[in-house]
């Protein structure tokens, strides 16, 4: 579920997101890494992790060699309306900061146009580029006209998303529309303990948690500079439902406080600036099966609660990079036993046991990769599934009144996970027979895997 692309092709893309001394907090090295390895002035090169060095704050300016991989990681007309470019507008002046506005009791998407990644949109075109048939390419590159949620993974991003929201308030100037930025907040220290593809930056033992409110921070700094922007997150894929079903394994175990904890510390910073939040909730094969609803629905419940109960908190994100249809026809064989079987009963099963802890939960459901069903060969494997394709577009016209809307929050063509057993991220899911190989590491642009869900698309691109 990591992401941060290594398209060489991108670079002359997007000229205003290159740098040459790192800035303090960016990344300066780690195994892999191909980028500068210089600090600021007055900022250091400090070794965190084998994946990761950083520009901290110290007097010497250092370089530390490279070594590895950056680590990293949804029809029918709607108010969930698509913004015409792919590249950044002139900024505009930043409204003055007055506070956030009052929360809206409805759906935070109607009225909105929801901004396109213009870094996505660059991805696809040079995925694009790559295509010879001319039908395949032209299918392909309606893909950047669909709204993705842009993923902030590591702190060194962070400055990134002042650009996105700049180039989001000059059209809405230009435009006369509302503009609506959708993001993922994706850093936890000890990220994703029971897996091994998308190990971050930051850890529990060395200061992960001090490191994590500092990242929060400063997406929250970044906010406050575009008041006219309405934000979308979805909070820490995959992060509470571990500490549902998986606390068995000791790093997951070992990190449940500091899940909950940067979750709460997430939740109260981003309502404070007026962004509405859905906090990551796994999905149907996950946290759908009968016993782990009621469990599931008291923590999130808690969490709710003690991040203040903010009407900015809306509710859940599920099925995020999974596969799991909204309503199936018929069921898939591999959810044989869970009679929670698509994403639609899922939520209409967890959504009266969130009501009675407390929790009055909504709902978004990521349809990016779910075009085709029975494609697996368990309800559980997840990375880069065979003969998947992309899924519903984004809409508000859901079909139910607990579903705010169907999102794409995984970017199709953004790697799951490698295939290389020998790489230090290798994860045993990205080698079984109903995973596309090979693959790249996780995060990393994988074409073949892009053309297959272009290819596979339903509804038809």
């Amino acid at each position: 579920m990591l992401r941060t692309s290594t398209l060489s092709a991108l670079v002359f893309l997007l000229p205003v997101l290159t740098r040459a001394a790192q800035p303090l907090y960016g990344q300066c090295g780690g195994v892999g890494y191909s980028g500068d390895t210089t600090c600021v002035s007055g900022a250091t090169c400090t070794v965190l992790n084998t994946y990761f060095s950083q520009c901290l704050p110290g007097a010497a300016t250092s370089t530390v060699p490279n070594t590895t991989p950056n680590p990293t990681t949804p029809t029918t007309p709607t108010t969930v309306t698509q913004g015409p470019t792919t590249t950044l507008s002139t900024v505009a002046p930043n409204p003055t900061w007055t506070g956030a506005p009052p929360a809206v009791s409805g759906n935070p998407y109607t009225g909105y146009t929801v901004y396109l990644s213009p870094y996505y949109a660059a991805e696809v075109d040079a995925a694009a580029a790559l295509i010879s048939d001319p039908t395949l390419k032209a299918k392909a590159l309606k893909v950047k006209d669909i709204p993705t949620f842009t993923w902030f993974d590591v702190i060194a991003k962070t400055p990134d998303l002042g650009k996105y929201l700049a180039d989001a308030s000059a059209k809405a100037q230009a435009s006369g529309q509302k503009y609506l930025v959708q993001i993922v907040v994706y850093d936890l220290p000890d990220r994703d303990c029971a897996a091994y593809a998308s190990n971050g930056e930051f850890a529990i033992a060395n200061g992960g948690e001090a490191n994590y409110k500092r990242y929060v921070d400063q997406l929250v700094a970044e906010i406050k500079k575009y008041p006219d922007i309405r934000i979308v997150a979805v909070i820490e894929p995959d992060s509470l439902a571990n500490l549902v079903t998986n606390l068995n394994v000791s790093k997951c175990s070992g990190a449940q406080n500091a899940y909950k904890n940067g979750v709460i510390y997430a939740l109260e910073q981003m309502s404070s600036v007026g962004v509405y939040s859905y906090v990551d909730a796994g999905h149907a094969g996950w946290l759908g099966w009968p016993a782990n609803l009621t469990p599931a629905a008291k923590l999130f419940a808690d969490i709710y609660k003690a991040a203040g109960s903010s009407p900015f908190i809306k509710g859940l994100a599920t099925n995020v990079a999974n596969y799991n249809a909204l309503s199936a026809s018929s069921p898939d064989p591999v959810t044989q036993g869970n009679q929670n079987t698509d994403e639609l009963k899922f939520i209409n099963a967890f959504a009266p046991a969130l009501r009675s802890n407390g929790f009055p939960a909504q709902f978004i459901v990521d349809q990016g990769r779910s075009g085709r069903q029975n494609i697996r060969d368990q309800w559980g494997d997840w990375c880069n599934v065979k003969g998947a394709g992309f899924g519903m577009h984004p809409t508000t016209n859901t079909g139910s009144s607990l579903i705010d809307a169907i999102v794409w929050v995984k970017p199709g063509g953004e790697c799951d996970g490698t295939s290389d057993t020998s790489a230090p991220r290798y994860d045993t899911h990205c080698g079984l027979a109903d995973a596309h190989k090979p693959a790249p590491e996780a995060g990393t642009w994988f074409q073949d895997y892009f053309v297959e869900l272009v290819r596979n698309a339903n509804p038809a691109l």
